[in-house]
């Protein structure tokens, strides 16, 4: 599911909120969520996952097209960890 249709689908269940409104909220958990992790701190969302971020040291890569040896630099990068509820809910559901 994309975001465009999350919006879709949210404003199809709660006909009595605005699509602009549905849009703005949906935007703004993302960039909120986006910020947080922009300084270094953790998102939990009970019931849903939590989002953090992961460190990865710096390593030796290589370019695929010459084959040449380089030099990855250090990251963070997101990662999300789903929640127990959702874990069970999507074991449940593609197990039946």
């Amino acid at each position: 599911m994309t975001k465009s249709e999350l919006i879709e689908r949210l404003v199809m269940k709660y006909p009595q909120l605005r699509a602009q409104d549905v849009e703005d909220t949906v935007k703004l958990m993302i960039e909120r969520i986006c910020h947080t992790l922009e300084k270094g701190d953790r998102v939990e969302i009970r019931g849903f996952g939590s989002f953090s971020l992961h460190y990865r040291e710096s390593r030796q890569g290589r370019n695929p097209k010459t084959g040449e040896s380089v030099r990855v630099p250090a990251k963070s990068i997101p990662y999300f960890r789903a929640g127990k509820e959702l874990r069970e809910r999507v074991d449940e559901e593609i197990n039946q």
